[in-house]
């Protein structure tokens, strides 16, 4: 990808007279109403930043990094890559953030972070985050596209399809950021949306997906502007008459507490946290607890939680990335191990439930990936929970691979000399 002169390109623009919807939009707002940071130019940061974002888009990038006294750069196939060859001042940054924010700035100044959402055009969507560092402010936007994609789109597993037909309990999808667990989460809920008729209130810092009524009743509360945190959002839906809970994430053990006590009153809870593996959500969850209450919260736990969902993006050989997917659905077998603390067993159980259940493990999947011919060994092992055991475990498939290409070829022969 080469990078470009992105100053040329936006002087070029505005001697032409030409500014983007967005950037119109801002302008018109600020000259209607001043506001306390606000900035009384041309806009040429956010006209700068716009490009970038288009950019960005473009190249199938998932975020844009922006750092006063450095390169803007964007994460691309999951490797940060400079977008041009332009260093952001210190003054550029705060102008930027002026623009940006204009009426929250001084919630920049106060606060030292800021999340936000900002429009590119019809199709394309930011979460962003402004935020103060030792060279002036930085921003970080991510990619949220305005169509949510199917689970056909993100090609997820089609025993996944069974968390948008459950009734009650909870259920989680787990990753580290970036792994794509907000998109995963937006499909199962637009699922939900348009093929039954549920109320369904999601409460998320900010609001990322944006879903149209279907056959279902989306209420979506942003933390800050709709709502003043999670645990009073969620205790409030409770008495919203809702059939589905999303909670963007569950940070605390007053969110995770009354999201388990909704899915035990017969609620539907989606939400996701910052874990590896179905193994590390449990432990995560318990371990938030003190030591006296942890018994009864694993009991609650092993009763409501339906299934646990943990992503990784890894790279294929193509050069895109493809998401490696952990499975976990409960069953008798799976309640027992985590009523009775035996959570190492979880993934053997995870990993036998394949077939019968639909679950697989990290490594399961990986092996997958690599059968298909999606991603290298190297890449799976890499990514493997267990390297070792998946390096077995390919080199069986490769040996059972060419066992069965030498028994055509021997076939091929026997008929040709008939």
């Amino acid at each position: 990808m080469t990078v470009v002169d992105i100053d040329k390109l936006v002087e070029e623009q505005m001697q032409a007279g030409k500014v983007t919807a967005p950037v119109q939009e801002q302008i018109n707002t600020q000259e209607k109403k001043p506001e306390i940071g606000s900035y009384d130019g041309d806009f040429k940061m956010i006209k700068k930043l716009e490009f970038y974002l288009a950019g960005l888009v473009k190249h199938g990038g998932s975020d844009l990094h922006i750092k006063s006294s450095s390169l803007i750069r964007g994460r691309i196939n999951g490797e940060m890559m400079p977008l041009s060859n332009e260093i952001l001042t210190h003054s550029d940054g705060l102008q930027l953030a002026k623009e940006v924010l204009r009426g929250r700035f001084q919630e920049l100044v106060d606060k030292k972070s800021v999340d936000f959402n900002y429009k590119l055009d019809e199709k394309f969507r930011f979460r962003g985050n402004m935020f103060f560092q030792t060279d002036g402010v930085s921003a970080v936007f991510r990619v949220i596209p305005v169509d949510i994609p199917s689970m056909e789109d993100l090609k997820l597993p089609k025993s996944i399809e069974k968390f948008c037909h459950l009734k009650r309990g909870l259920v989680l999808v787990t990753g580290p950021t970036g792994s794509g667990k907000s998109t995963t989460l937006a499909s199962i809920i637009n699922q939900i949306n348009k093929d039954q008729k549920k109320h369904i209130i999601t409460i998320e810092d900010p609001v990322e997906f944006v879903y149209k009524d279907q056959n279902s009743l989306v209420n979506q509360r942003a933390i800050g502007q709709d709502a003043l945190d999670f645990s009073t959002a969620l205790r409030a839906a409770l008495r919203e008459d809702p059939d589905v809970i999303l909670v963007g994430e569950m940070r605390d053990m007053e969110t995770i507490e009354t999201a388990m006590h909704a899915a035990e009153t017969g609620h539907l809870v989606l939400s996701t946290l910052h874990t590896v593996d179905a193994k590390d959500t449990i432990n995560r969850i318990i371990g938030m607890f003190p030591g006296n209450e942890q018994n009864k919260i694993r009991m609650s736990l092993a009763a409501t939680l339906q299934g646990v969902l943990s992503q990784r993006l890894v790279k294929t050989t193509d050069g895109k990335r493809a998401a490696a997917i952990e499975i976990l659905f409960k069953n008798a077998r799976i309640e027992s191990l985590i009523s009775d603390s035996r959570d190492s067993e979880i993934t053997d159980a995870i990993a036998e439930g394949k077939d019968i259940y639909g679950m697989q493990t990290f490594d399961q999947a990986l092996l997958d990936l690599y059968a298909k011919g999606k991603i290298t060994e190297q890449e799976a092992l890499l990514n493997a929970s267990n390297s070792s055991d998946l390096q077995m475990k390919i080199t069986n498939f490769n040996g059972e691979s060419s066992g069965a290409q030498n028994l055509n070829d021997s076939l091929i022969d026997l008929k040709l000399e008939e």
